[in-house]
């Protein structure tokens, strides 16, 4: 129970980081490129990854675990899936 609770921690301290950067680096992206990767629109991304760094900063543990768990997957789907496709259609722009 305990080797658990520390792997559920450190999952937990780790996402905070992760949902920070995946905010931050949806702030700082064109508008256009998002419509342009053929992914949502940058305040659709700005409102999940900000809930999700959010509820990850202000949660942890006990009944409460589905959503800081929650908040983590939206990260982690913004930085998988959506960051590598909109850097790429910026990569081909003069911006």
């Amino acid at each position: 129970m305990l080797l658990a609770q520390v792997i559920v921690t450190a999952l937990w301290m780790a996402g905070i980081p992760l949902g920070v950067y995946a905010f931050g680096h949806a702030a700082m992206q064109r508008a256009d490129a998002f419509t342009a990767a053929d992914k949502m629109s940058k305040p659709v991304w700005l409102g999940i990854t900000g809930a999700g760094a959010l509820i990850l900063i202000l949660m942890r543990g006990g009944p409460m675990t589905i959503f800081w768990i929650a908040g983590l997957v939206a990260a982690l789907v913004y930085i998988v899936d959506v960051r590598p496709r909109v850097l790429e259609v910026q990569k081909g722009s003069s911006w």
